[in-house]
């Protein structure tokens, strides 16, 4: 009988089999305290949120890395993407609500920009790979790939950036919630959290979860992930790789624009949005360990909480700088990340 691994148990697995996270863990649990007790409950609902985005936009970083060995650095035009088509399809129905009373599309309003943001990602993905990494991958020679593929997704930034410029303008395109109703607070613990900022938590752990599900129980994502294992051994037993590929790329670009839909409230759609995020999702990539998707799901939870502590007792001006000088402090400890890579034969591409 096959032995079904759920995802709180390979999460445990990885840090009680590994000396480094175990630290990290213990050390992130601690900082979660201070943070509750002398930033207050606020600070650490808020790192807690943050970093179930952080986490959701560095799982399929981590997807496209450990499969296809691809180093994705146009991740962020995805998270663009996604906010600009939130925004398209919500603000008409935004427009409408204002003079009609809809309960029904005031709930579900926001969920159908949300779900649009995701088709319109995954699609994005699957024409990237057949349009463009495919063909280079049927002419690259060994040893070439990453520099290759490394070099092609800057040039996708590139490209999707200025052609945003181009058509959309460099305007700001945003709204200031999704649902028009009062924040909700805990008086007890002088907590106020916006609606829109608990959804899109929840529709992060939501896919998350469902994410997890498709790669542990599915006949094709265990395929993904023999993929992500050996190549050549996946091959030999019938597996179509190019097909593992677009549908890898499609799940991951479509995780990005879900993550960009769900915080249009918070990052306006403009050309370039998609730099911090992108830039953050790297930070939690290498900090877990290149290509390990259940290391950066930690790993984002790991990066938001490092942010928070930095905002509130060093200056927003240095959220970032803390999160890199983790990342460097780490790497010079352990080479391979928090969680280990599960990227085969980087050093050799």
């Amino acid at each position: 009988m096959q032995r079904t691994t759920s995802f709180g148990s390979v999460i445990v697995e990885r840090i009680t089999g590994n000396p480094a996270a175990s630290v990290v863990m213990v050390g992130s649990l601690v900082l979660a305290v201070v943070i509750g007790v002398f930033g207050g409950a606020a600070q650490l609902v808020n790192a807690v949120v943050t970093g179930g985005m952080w986490a959701l936009l560095a799982v399929g970083l981590a997807l496209i890395f450990g499969v296809a060995n691809v180093p994705y650095f146009a991740h962020g035009e995805s998270f663009m993407i996604g906010a600009y088509v939130a925004f398209f399809v919500f603000d008409p129905i935004k427009t409408y609500l204002q003079d009609n009373s809809n309960p029904l599309l005031f709930a579900l309003g926001p969920f159908a920009a949300v779900l649009a943001a995701g088709v319109v990602g995954f699609a994005l993905g699957v024409g990237l790979e057949r349009l463009l990494f495919y063909p280079l991958r049927q002419r690259t020679k060994a040893g070439e790939w990453v520099m290759n593929a490394f070099l092609l997704t800057l040039g996708i930034s590139f490209v999707i950036i200025n052609g945003t410029t181009l058509v959309l303008g460099p305007n700001f395109q945003g709204i200031p919630y999704y649902w028009a109703v009062d924040p909700l607070e805990l008086e007890s613990l002088e907590v106020r959290v916006t609606v829109d900022r608990l959804v899109s938590f929840g529709i992060a752990i939501i896919t998350i979860v469902a994410l997890w599900f498709f790669l542990r129980r599915t006949r094709i994502g265990r395929a993904i992930r023999a993929v992500a294992q050996d190549e050549v051994g996946a091959q030999l037993v019938g597996i179509n790789l190019n097909f593992v590929y677009v549908l890898t790329f499609g799940l991951a670009t479509a995780t990005a624009a879900i993550a960009g839909a769900s915080l249009l409230s918070i990052f306006q759609a403009y050309p370039t949005v998609g730099l911090i995020p992108l830039y953050t999702a790297w930070y939690v990539v290498i900090l877990a360990g290149l290509g390990n998707v259940a290391g950066a799901i930690a790993g984002g939870f790991i990066v938001a909480l490092l942010q928070t502590a930095t905002q509130q007792w060093v200056g927003i001006g240095w959220a970032n700088v803390v999160p890199i000088a983790a990342m460097v402090l780490v790497l010079l400890i352990v080479p391979s990340g928090i969680f280990g890579s599960e990227v085969k034969g980087v050093q050799e591409q």
